[in-house]
């Protein structure tokens, strides 16, 4: 299993190796789910979310995301989204 760092940064699969973005990862890992919502990044909130498995983050993210936008996109419609799930990667390259 990625790290939650590795995880949140993951901007695709190159075969069984997750590709992390490097810079962000640098910037932005040591911000918390509320944090990274809150500045906008919202892929990678929500990949923390998804990652701690803790719906209340879950629920954080989503409400933060709808007042920004101005929209009430369901929970359920995020995996879609954003295209995060849950792997299993042991590999990552970091670019």
């Amino acid at each position: 299993m990625l790290s939650r760092e590795n995880f949140i940064f993951t901007i695709g699969y190159d075969g069984p190796a997750a590709v992390i973005d490097g810079e962000a990862k640098k910037r932005y890992s040591s911000l918390s789910t509320r944090e990274l919502a809150e500045k906008g990044l919202f892929r990678a909130a929500y990949s923390s979310a998804v990652w701690s498995k803790d719906p209340k983050e879950l629920e954080t993210v989503v409400e933060i995301y709808n007042k920004a936008t101005g929209t009430s996109v369901p929970e359920a419609s995020f995996q879609k989204l954003f295209g995060v799930f849950l792997v299993e990667v042991s590999r990552s390259i970091v670019l």
